[in-house]
């Protein structure tokens, strides 16, 4: 029976240091993130509140370097004394690259992301639509679970630039530049978002 359970022991042990948590050239991955941000100014009496959820899928041209497609969808809300004053919610589409620059242990590697998209978001309370273009580079972290499963944590746009025009005759477009290590309120850069991997 000893013999038995130190074949066991041995045979667990060396099934276990066979795994490799981490990307190969030629995997693909799909990955779904979630953003939620909430204020509340109790000084002027304003709550505003938003989410997004962005799927991606990529393909991985390296150990280290991927590439792919991403979808979003995103609501933002804002009242002031009561009374709803802005009412967003749309969509969006974009591509991306990625790179994985430092392994942390076995299980998290850590990569940045640079992508470029298109995003349509229109008002309920003014009817009014939004159309944005915009790059913006995020900065992120795997841990993998299992080989196959990993959880992400990222800041998104912590470097970004935008332009967003109003769908009405004469508007003009509205550019933003953003370098989110300087905003004050979020000293960690841009908004958190907490997200799934899949790897096949």
């Amino acid at each position: 029976m000893a013999a038995v359970a130190v074949f066991g022991f041995t045979t667990i042990n060396a099934q276990e240091d066979t795994k490799t948590f981490g990307f190969a050239e030629g995997d693909i991955f799909l990955e779904g993130n979630i953003g939620f941000s909430s204020t509340n100014d109790k000084n002027f009496d304003e709550k505003s509140s938003g989410f997004n959820i962005s799927p991606q899928v990529g393909y991985f041209l390296t150990d280290d370097i991927a590439i792919g497609g991403i979808i979003s969808f995103n609501s933002f809300k804002e009242e002031v004394s009561g009374t709803d004053v802005l009412d967003l919610s749309g969509f969006g589409i974009g591509a991306f690259g990625r790179y994985y620059f430092l392994d942390l242990g076995e299980r998290f590697k850590t990569f940045t992301e640079f992508g470029i998209g298109y995003s349509s978001d229109k008002d309920k309370i003014s009817d009014v639509a939004f159309n944005t273009i915009g790059a913006g580079l995020d900065l992120g972290i795997n841990y993998f679970v299992t080989e196959k499963i990993a959880l992400t944590f990222g800041l998104r746009n912590v470097l970004s630039f935008s332009s967003t025009k109003a769908d009405v005759d004469g508007a003009e477009a509205v550019s933003n530049f953003n370098l989110g290590f300087g905003d004050v309120a979020n000293p960690f850069g841009g908004n958190a978002a907490f997200g799934l991997l899949f790897k096949f």
